[in-house]
């Protein structure tokens, strides 16, 4: 066990206490004087009884008839001597009596004359603590001391001392008898008094002492003031009951006398009047307990609702009564978001991919179909569920549903997020923009598709663009993202062996200076190629593999919609675009007819280029490379394009890098697109 504060070893109780409870109580009361760095005071106005003595200083100012600054001091026979008066005792005369008491031998020589005095340095005197302290013997103190001064000045009782009755002897009479308990508890310092040379502080041994320890703000050992007191006497010196301590149960562990057949024993007592007033003795363990956390009266409303709380219960109480109004459902957050909404909008674009995510995130839609009460089963100590339709509950009072509630109950409400709730059953919004005639987001049915989502936008425009229409949806995106993340741990690990095998071989170089600047370089290229391919944004797109000479919503693939799909129709742009290895990377005006080969002709392929890994990015999202099974050289030259194709000519890999392998080994660019959902501008800087 560690020491108590004030440094003193444990006393046999305490060990007796940490034995039986594992606990370590400190002592109450002794680290007011173990951690005091007490220091008497000796320059503050003496106080009108103090008694003047040998050693004492008076200082003495007179004018009028004779003028005259004095020190005088209280010599050993209690006297002082003044210039012209002579010699007189000063000795026993309080500090209120100096000045008339100097006035009148004063005035036995002198006439018309003013004075005053006061005392100078004080003297200091000796006194004793004897007994259970923790400095005995003789200590020297200030006049001015008291008794409970004094036990600050001489480090106070020992853990074996008492507190409740320490003794101020003088000349073999009692002075006084000091209970710091009352001190510490309520600063009462009625019985202190000050001391006198030759005084003696007499500290008993400790009396009766019981532990205090469980629910209560200050759990110690503390000292009675008789052999027993009540209870709730005992209960004061820690503070007294809280409000968190249970006045059901008390355990008192009490010590038998020595007669008795067993040496303790453990008694259950009852906080009220009867149970506050039985006595305690030494050697007693009181151990209080907190109040249980159950509540006698309450339900649990919990999970999508305004007011996740704690209700009273009410006898009769049902679901219906817990969940008054459909109101009562609506997060409070919903709110907040829509109040957000109009937050700084003035002079901000509205566009229809905040609508999309503002409609599906504004609200927390209900599960109306499913909802649970969590039961305690008290005979059998488990956990029940009670599942019911909470839209048959609250809305319709439905008798099956509209169950009734028990105190202690927890009523789980679960949105269409907690648990997956069937597609005719969930908001689920598309996007629909480009050249159509009603663009917006719309809230689509179960069933419904591509085909009848654009119908229901009024059709396509007479500008649109069939063959271009991009249909992207978020799954897709997400998968896509994953799968470069992959790759790029993949390159990023690769990268890095390949960095340590380089610096190793620079080591043995000749040139350092020349090896160090080859190898920031080549980390520097590094990182250029890793932070393009971070910044590369998977778009989600499907490709619809049509044909150029679409023209109707009927020649579009009737796909089922999911949540968060994007529909996109663009106008014919007019042009044919060329990305990658070729001298003119831009825009070429579309011509009915004009094939791959021309393009590339009008484009200018650079000596750099990989032309066995040509391939065409078309309008619909669908690739066709060079070779693709079922198309030869001369055929994909042949190829006509149509509006809105990229043809993409990447760059050859000479130096066989972690880069260039990691390129090489997705040259299969439908592989790429497919898997990483990246643009022909992504693969023309990936290629490159």
């Amino acid at each position: 066990m560690r020491p108590n504060e004030t440094g003193s070893p444990v006393t046999e109780f305490q060990r007796f206490v940490f034995e039986g409870s594992g606990r370590q109580l400190p002592l109450f009361g002794y680290d007011l004087f173990g951690t005091s760095d007490f220091q008497a005071i000796t320059n503050v106005p003496v106080a009108s009884d103090y008694v003047l003595g040998p050693g004492d200083e008076v200082l003495l100012r007179l004018w009028g008839a004779v003028d005259a600054d004095l020190r005088l001091q209280v010599d050993r026979n209690g006297q002082v001597s003044l210039p012209r008066v002579g010699t007189f005792a000063l000795a026993g005369i309080r500090a209120a009596d100096l000045e008339p008491a100097l006035r009148r031998q004063v005035a036995k020589v002198y006439k018309n004359f003013e004075l005053s005095a006061t005392l100078g340095q004080l003297r200091s005197m000796q006194v004793f603590v004897v007994g259970q302290a923790s400095r005995p013997g003789a200590h020297t103190v200030s006049s001015m001391s008291t008794l409970l001064g004094a036990l600050f000045e001489t480090g106070g009782p020992s853990a074996n001392g008492t507190l409740r009755s320490i003794q101020l002897r003088r000349n073999g009479q009692l002075v006084t008898t000091m209970d710091l308990y009352r001190f510490i508890a309520e600063g009462d310092k009625s019985t202190d008094a000050r001391l006198m040379p030759g005084d003696v502080i007499v500290i008993p041994p400790s009396g009766a002492r019981v532990a205090l320890l469980g629910s209560i703000d200050t759990p110690a050992i503390y000292e009675l003031a008789g052999a027993q007191e009540p209870l709730s006497k005992a209960l004061s010196y820690a503070g007294s009951l809280r409000a968190l301590t249970s006045l059901h149960k008390v355990l008192l562990e009490r010590v038998n006398p020595a007669n008795s057949k067993t040496p303790r024993s453990v008694e259950e007592k009852v906080l009220d009047s009867s149970g506050l007033a039985t006595l305690v003795r030494d050697g007693d363990v009181i151990t209080l307990f907190k109040i249980g956390p159950q509540f006698a009266n309450a339900v649990t409303l919990r999970g999508n609702v305004a007011e996740p709380l704690r209700y009273a219960h009410t006898p009769g109480m049902r679901i219906s009564d817990l969940i008054p109004e459909r109101e009562a459902l609506i997060m409070g957050d919903y709110y907040t978001r829509k109040n957000m909404l109009v937050q700084f909008e003035q002079g901000t674009r509205i566009s229809l991919d905040r609508t999309l995510g503002d409609v599906k995130n504004l609200l927390s839609e209900i599960n109306w179909d499913y909802a649970v009460i969590e039961r305690l089963d008290k005979q059998q100590l488990r956990t029940v569920l009670l599942p019911f339709n909470l839209g048959r509950a609250v809305l319709m009072r439905a008798p099956e549903d509209n169950l009734e509630l028990i105190p202690g109950d927890v009523v789980t409400v679960f949105g269409v997020k907690d648990i997956a709730v069937p597609r005719e059953k969930s908001t689920r919004l598309v996007r629909v923009s480009g050249e159509v005639n009603v663009a917006g987001v719309y809230q689509i049915a179960a069933a419904e598709t591509m085909r009848s989502i654009l119908k229901r936008a009024g059709g396509p425009t007479p500008q649109a663009y069939m063959f271009g229409t991009e249909f992207s949806r978020e799954a897709t995106r997400i998968k896509q993202r994953e799968a470069l993340d992959q790759a790029l741990l993949r390159l990023e690990a690769s990268l890095s062996r390949s960095a340590s095998r380089q610096a190793a071989n620079l080591v043995a170089t000749t040139d350092a200076a020349a090896a160090q600047r080859l190898q920031i370089s080549q980390e520097q290229i590094r990182s250029s190629q890793l932070a393009r391919l971070r910044a590369m944004e998977p778009n989600g797109r499907i490709a619809l593999e049509l044909t150029p000479d679409i023209i109707s919503l009927e020649d579009l693939p009737d796909l089922p919609l999911e949540d968060g799909d994007r529909i996109f129709i663009p106008a014919a742009s007019g042009f044919v675009y060329t990305v990658g290895a070729v001298l003119n990377s831009n825009a070429l005006l579309w011509r009915p007819g004009r094939t791959v080969k021309q393009y590339l002709l009008a484009a200018g392929v650079e000596p750099s280029a990989d032309e066995d890994n040509v391939f065409v990015l078309r309008a619909d999202g669908s690739i066709v490379h060079r070779r693709d099974e079922g198309w030869l050289s001369n055929s994909f030259e042949s190829m006509t394009l149509a509006q809105g194709d990229t043809v993409v000519v990447p760059e050859k890999l000479d130096l066989e890098t972690p880069w260039s392998a990691f390129v090489r080994g997705l040259k299969d660019w439908t592989g790429i697109l497919s898997s990483f959902g990246l643009t022909a501008a992504a693969i023309h800087t990936l290629s490159r």
